[in-house]
């Protein structure tokens, strides 16, 4: 199973557009800070329970107990709820089809921080396709 994160990328692709969709229809006159909180108990109690299922209850404490991986769990739900939030009221004001592709811009900005924050190695072809990306974006942005 060399390429089952390939498999797992797309399924993520697929049902982030679906959260475009789904968000800017459920949007129609409501606010939006309100439905991402909404959205965020969705997401808690389906998950919470995606545990339970699994069995997986016990793998929480470790994770608590470990300040490093839970300080930067929490950053990332808050910069993730920030992220949220900016991306439904983008929605809100404008059409999916503009407001997807600059959001899609975070592959350029996550490259560029995993390179300054992480050191990872930026290859020839991965910067042409992160110019690529940034160019298509603004392009499908503005069509």
């Amino acid at each position: 199973m060399e390429y089952l994160w390939l498999i797992y990328a797309l399924l993520s692709a697929l049902f982030a557009s679906l959260v475009a969709i789904f968000g800017k229809i459920g949007l129609q006159g409501v606010d939006t800070n309100t439905a991402t909180a909404i959205r965020a108990i969705v997401m808690a109690i389906f998950l919470i329970g995606l545990i339970l299922i699994q069995g997986k209850l016990k793998d929480v404490k470790p994770i608590l107990l470990n300040s490093t991986a839970l300080t930067y769990i929490i950053l990332s739900g808050i910069v993730g709820a920030l992220s949220w939030l900016f991306y439904f009221i983008a929605l809100k004001s404008a059409k999916v089809s503009q407001i997807v592709p600059i959001d899609r811009l975070s592959v350029v900005f996550a490259l560029l921080l995993a390179f300054f924050i992480l050191g990872e190695h930026i290859s020839l072809k991965a910067g042409i396709g992160a110019a690529l990306v940034v160019v298509g974006g603004i392009l499908i942005a503005l069509g």
